[in-house]
């Protein structure tokens, strides 16, 4: 669906709320041309209690964690961007949708450095369903380990969410719907499992569960964090920190991806082998009811999560 579709008309850029079609840059943007913007995805979530933001706080911080590492100066503090996110929502009359914070380097000069680029920031929301499809919440996806590797550390941060970067995923994603599959698996540079190409992924086996730890090459995803401590409230042991080595995918109980556009979305397949019976596992079905409960407001104890629009 083409966002002429979806009924948004208002983009907010440097203080001002501008007509959709008039949020423009120059071609010679530096972000444009080098990949040194940041960004991050958000969710509104139409809850029992109304529209409200899910864990802002979290992704404003990494925003501006992001943007300290490739030295952007963002003009405007947390309370500026999250009244000017709110007001947003409000005028396009959304109760749920997705968000989309963006940094970067505007026009000024084309060398590599952007010391003479302003930083510029902008904010957008559309309507966003299930990022891989409605199906795949309940009945899975199937997925294939891509040849393209997630890049170290050492090489770029893995813990910023730069533009740039996201050729990897880009790649990755691709080769696999290229090959008939709905998304990927990417290894890190030692050939052990990081995470999907938008998405953080989880293992269960003999009812416990394990997720690959931030130094797998791995983005600190805020679903995640999410629904590391949703399990352990549930009650299960959680090994957030795990080194997993490509043959445990196939031989796992139950996988599953989650990230704020993919939520929690169950893995059927790797590589054309079933994984557990080859549909959504028992643990992933809960985990992922717990999910969806919260989201909706319907579970007591975590308000704190929420900013109500």
């Amino acid at each position: 669906m083409g966002f002429e579709e979806m009924d948004v008309d208002t983009i907010w850029m440097d203080g001002e709320f501008v007509d959709w079609d008039d949020a423009q840059t120059h071609v010679l943007t530096h972000s444009l041309h080098y990949g040194t913007a940041v960004f991050e995805g958000a969710r509104c979530y139409d809850t029992v209690q109304g529209p409200a933001l899910f864990r802002w706080a979290e992704h404003l911080d990494r925003l501006y964690d992001s943007a300290k590492v490739l030295d952007h100066d963002i003009a405007h503090d947390r309370e500026e961007i999250t009244e000017a996110t709110l007001e947003l929502i409000r005028r396009q009359g959304l109760e749920s949708c997705y968000v989309r914070p963006l940094v970067y380097y505007g026009y000024d000069s084309l060398g590599v450095s952007p010391r003479d680029c302003p930083t510029r920031t902008t904010i957008a929301c559309w309507p966003w369903g299930a990022y891989l499809g409605e199906e795949a919440i309940e009945e899975g996806v199937d997925v294939m380990v891509s040849s393209w590797r997630k890049y170290a550390s050492s090489q770029i941060p893995t813990n910023v969410k730069a533009t740039g970067p996201y050729i990897n995923s880009m790649l990755a994603g691709e080769e696999a719907r290229g090959n008939g599959y709905v998304e990927a698996i990417v290894l890190n540079k030692e050939g052990n499992v990081a995470e999907g190409p938008g998405e953080n992924i989880f293992m269960v086996n003999d009812g416990e569960i394990y997720t690959t730890g931030l130094s797998e090459s791995i983005l600190d995803g805020i679903t995640r964090e999410t629904v590391i401590e949703l399990a352990r409230d549930l009650g299960y042991t959680v090994y957030d920190q795990a080194s997993i080595a490509r043959g445990q995918l196939y031989t796992a109980d139950e996988l599953f991806f989650t990230g704020t556009a993919a939520e929690v979305t169950p893995i059927r397949s790797v590589d054309d082998t079933d994984i557990g019976d080859g549909s959504r596992g028992p643990v992933t079905e809960e985990i992922q009811q717990q999910f969806f409960d919260l989201v909706e407001g319907r579970l007591d104890g975590y308000d704190e999560w929420f900013l109500e629009v």
